[in-house]
């Protein structure tokens, strides 16, 4: 029985996945994003120590709220793909019971993802930026290790929903947008969403309660508005075309 690290848990989640979702944060990240809201999910050595039968005992007592809503589970961090025997052994028994199956990732890790997404129903593929200066700048990380993800995607023919934070000053522009727009279609072609998330203050107490310094603390928060317009005009159609 695989053991792993977990920061938390959600229990009736309605926004990472269709319908009512148990949400399971891994512990650990190797990025650190600008805009992340969870500073707390990254440290490999915190969280919780456990194992994935008692992960699936707690899960199995929503299955109703799962077959009712046409929900399920995802897996989500932190980085999920760091702890990857541990997510292969949940995503397996999610499978064998019938149990709806999502991944929320940044894909990053070891670059062999093929026998994970055998058994992935969905990808919440959170992009960063499409440069590897920009990548560079908003989360300290190499994006050439996400390209390894994006062509087992491709392999695998998963659905992905595309989500990409929006932060005032970096990339709400009309220009990044389109690069976005483009991307997608090439690199991305089983996406049957586009999410555009505004960027958000909320996590800013967690970056005090641990004494860490807070790259956008003095950065408003998007406006939601803006972000339905360029919602609007770049992505409205390249997910009615994937829905089709």
């Amino acid at each position: 029985m695989v053991k792993g690290r977990i920061l938390s848990i959600e229990t009736m989640g309605l926004v990472d996945g269709p319908g009512i979702r148990t949400v399971i944060f891994f512990q650990g990240c190797s990025l650190r994003c600008k805009y992340c809201h969870n500073p707390d999910s990254w440290d490999f050595l915190g969280g919780e120590v456990t194992d994935t039968e008692t992960l699936m005992d707690k899960i199995r007592r929503f299955r109703p709220y799962f077959e009712r809503s046409g929900g399920g589970v995802t897996f989500s961090g932190g980085e999920p793909l760091m702890q990857k025997e541990f997510l292969l052994e949940l995503l397996k028994k999610c499978k064998s019971e019938g149990i709806h199956t999502c991944l929320d990732t940044a894909g990053i890790g070891d670059g062999d993802y093929d026998e994970l997404l055998k058994f992935t129903d969905l990808v919440l593929f959170d992009v960063k930026a499409l440069t590897s200066t920009e990548y560079k700048s908003l989360c300290g990380g190499d994006i050439n290790k996400t390209q390894a993800f994006v062509d087992a995607l491709a392999r695998n023919r998963v659905d992905i929903v595309v989500r990409q934070v929006v932060v005032p000053e970096v990339n709400d522009s009309e220009e990044y947008m389109q690069r976005l727009a483009d991307y997608i279609k090439c690199k991305l072609p089983t996406t049957i969403k586009v999410e555009l998330l505004p960027f958000h203050k909320l996590g800013t107490h967690k970056y005090e309660k641990l004494g860490i310094s807070d790259p956008y603390k003095d950065k408003d928060a998007m406006d939601k508005d803006k972000t339905e317009i360029l919602y609007e005009k770049f992505f409205k159609d390249i997910t009615k075309e994937r829905m089709m």
